[in-house]
């Protein structure tokens, strides 16, 4: 097993995170509203560290204050037009820790264009592990940014939704899917 390492992948050059799972107050934070829920961004003053989709009426720092910086003030903005339909690409610093395997997956999804999709197979091909598509499933699960680095834009090899992760789940995933015009099967 591959050690946390934290490194530049994909997205012009900036790193990515994984996700909070911690309760562990992050430094910086902002929440908004979207057609999808309340969405709460994270930051450590530098990069976006993490984005979480409400769940069941929670996000995981609810209790917390809020304390933005100018890259989470960019970030809501950016998302803001992402929802409206007026973005396609983000172009935010990004901070991820993960394995050398979830890396390059999310590598992967960061180079995903707005509209278009991949399968986990070709995903595992791309990243040099053609067969690995349950471990690939579980990086695309374990994205902390989900819609910025777009793990929705990841269906079965017959376009069906076999999961999500973020927000209430499948119908989150197939409300993206819609917005971006992506055909799909539940």
């Amino acid at each position: 097993m591959s050690e946390k390492c934290q490194m530049p992948v994909g997205c012009r050059g900036y790193s990515q995170s994984m996700p909070a799972t911690t309760t562990v107050t992050p430094a910086y934070l902002r929440r908004i509203e979207s057609p999808i829920g309340r969405i709460e961004v994270s930051s450590d003053g530098a990069a976006i560290t993490a984005l979480a989709i409400e769940s069941h009426g929670h996000l995981p720092h609810d209790g917390e204050p809020e304390h933005t910086t100018a890259v989470l003030d960019a970030a809501v903005l950016q998302l803001g037009e992402y929802f409206t339909g007026q973005r396609t690409v983000f172009d935010l610093p990004l901070a991820l820790v993960g394995t050398d395997f979830q890396q390059s997956v999310w590598s992967e999804l960061s180079q995903l264009p707005y509209g278009a999709v991949l399968s986990y197979g070709e995903i595992g091909h791309a990243t040099g592990r053609a067969t690995a598509g349950r471990a690939v499933g579980g990086a695309v699960g374990a994205n902390p940014i989900p819609i910025i680095v777009p793990c929705h834009r990841v269906l079965a090899t017959n376009k069906k939704i076999t999961g999500y992760s973020a927000g209430e789940g499948i119908a989150t995933k197939a409300w993206l899917l819609a917005h971006e015009g992506i055909e799909h099967r539940s």
